[in-house]
């Protein structure tokens, strides 16, 4: 197990959740992340083509929270720097860790044609 940064740990010694972590740990249990998964992962990008792609579970997560949180995707950057949560949500580590950025945002959002497109009700 890494070493937790001093934000993670000042963040673990809280005691109130607030309303957006009631949000996300019900929504890391009622949404199908494996089955969502397998339906994206041979439409995404695989690594040996340039700059390695983000882990699938991460842009997954940032691009649902970004849709449920309505915000853009300079904005969704910004949040997982600021807001531990949604950092935690998308597992990244830190600020230092990579994290998405709005051009990667972009990519897994138009990388479908419609017909492709996953359907909702999965």
């Amino acid at each position: 197990m890494s070493q937790m940064s001093f934000g993670d740990a000042e963040y673990a010694g809280k005691r109130k959740r607030t309303r957006r972590e009631e949000f996300l740990a019900e929504m890391e249990k009622v949404v199908p992340w494996s089955a969502l998964e397998s339906l994206i992962e041979p439409h995404y990008p695989k690594a040996g083509g340039g700059r390695r792609p983000y882990p699938l579970a991460a842009m997954l997560r940032t691009h649902l929270m970004q849709n449920w949180f309505g915000l853009s995707d300079p904005a969704m950057e910004e949040a997982l720097y600021e807001i531990t949560p949604l950092r935690h949500f998308a597992r990244l580590r830190c600020c230092c860790s990579p994290k998405t950025d709005h051009l990667c945002s972009l990519k897994i959002d138009q990388g479908w044609t419609p017909r492709e497109r996953p359907s909702a009700g999965v």
